[in-house]
């Protein structure tokens, strides 16, 4: 006999709201992180992909608002972001509440990566509009892993090959079988336990790969990873993202053990608040002044005699916008390829000597204002041409 075909009529496409999420998220939450958890909720349902652009658009929002309500929702742990190498959000991983949620999960994690992301097509797009993928994975399926994006050939040996040379930190995707073996290991769990003391609550999936990424790509030793969460938190830093960034700059300066570190980190503070008072400040640099203190002595190398010297000179000069007008005091001797202040001293000569030879004009009411060099020989083409 043949096979029979079973269907209804009064099919209707539902999405499924967990009792948990209306009764002890929802009312915590604004408009626009109900509407984007639950339209997750409906794509993912649906099994349909979406973008960070698409639910903008669809509730007529920014795309700042949805990334943060996203990490609204990442910090509530009812959802974990994946991101590719090139920090490019391709995946959205979505706790089951039904099944009573976070704290409730398996401890081997299966429930709290309920949904996982499906491999991305290998279909040239910007970032912002990456297609997220929320499709429920099978229990007895394994994890599948987020392929990043292809990219176009680009020919080796040509600037941007260099250019595109990976790094070797480059942190990457973990899947959740690997994630699972790691929390297994013997010493995993005590290191997990001091990290989750520090940062004062349990640790999301995506902190522990973090965590992972320290030990497999970096070679941190359990004892250099516990000193620098201690360093980090001990600066009011819980963010993991910025951990990672201490971490790499740590890893790319040499610093294997904790001394190592301590001695570094100890010059580096010394040096920054140096030059906080050099500039008259005696606060605690912002994000924007360390932007410009790691400027001067990373990007130009710039030792801390000569900073200070700029230091000095801003402060003399004006009380306002200091950093902005010592960058452009650095930014000038960078160019003039300033490396020790017998440079500088030749620079001030120079200047001074140009000031000296300058022509001098006796001031009268026909020179009083700003002059202009014109080039008579190009205005004579000018109307010549008209």
């Amino acid at each position: 006999m043949s096979r029979l075909t079973i269907y209804q009529d009064n099919y209707t496409d539902t999405t499924i709201v967990p009792n948990l999420f209306i009764d002890a998220y929802m009312k915590e939450a604004n408009d626009a992180q109900i509407k984007v958890y639950l339209y997750l909720l409906r794509m993912m349902n649906a099994r349909q992909a979406t973008s960070i652009s698409d639910i903008a658009d669809k509730f007529n929002h920014t795309e700042k608002d949805i990334v943060r309500a996203l990490k609204y929702w990442e910090k509530q742990r009812l959802l974990d972001l994946d991101y590719d190498s090139g920090k490019n959000l391709v995946g959205i991983h979505i706790c089951d509440l039904c099944g009573g949620g976070r704290e409730k999960a398996a401890p081997d994690g299966e429930a709290e990566s309920s949904f996982i992301p499906m491999p991305v097509a290998p279909v040239p797009m910007p970032a912002a509009s990456m297609v997220l993928s929320m499709a429920p994975a099978p229990s007895e399926a394994p994890a599948q892993e987020v392929f990043p994006m292809a990219a176009p050939e680009i020919p080796a040996g040509s600037p941007a090959a260099a250019a595109q040379t990976p790094s070797p930190y480059e942190k990457p995707v973990y899947s959740a079988d690997q994630l699972r073996e790691f929390k297994s290991r013997q010493d995993t769990a005590q290191l997990l336990s001091i990290a989750e003391s520090y940062i004062g609550k349990p640790l999301t999936p995506s902190e522990i790969k973090t965590i992972l990424y320290f030990t497999d790509v970096l070679r941190f030793s359990d004892d250099l990873i516990d000193y620098l969460i201690q360093y980090c938190v001990d600066r009011g830093k819980k963010d993991f993202k910025y951990i990672e960034k201490v971490a790499v700059n740590w890893a790319e300066n040499g610093i294997t053990t904790p001394k190592q570190a301590q001695r570094a980190s100890s010059r580096y503070d010394k040096n920054v608040y140096t030059i906080m008072n050099g500039l008259g400040k005696d606060s605690s640099p912002t994000v924007k002044e360390m932007e410009f203190i790691t400027r001067w002595i990373k990007d130009y190398g710039f030792s801390t005699d000569i900073i200070l010297e700029a230091c000095q000179r801003t402060v003399l000069a004006t009380d306002k916008h200091r950093f902005e007008y010592a960058e452009g005091i650095l930014s000038s001797w960078k160019r003039q390829n300033v490396h020790h202040k017998t440079d500088i001293l030749k620079i001030d000569t120079m200047y001074q000597q140009r000031r000296k030879s300058a022509p001098r004009q006796t001031a009268n009411r026909f020179n009083q204002f700003a002059q202009n060099a014109y080039d008579f020989d190009a205005l004579e083409q000018e109307l010549l041409s008209n």
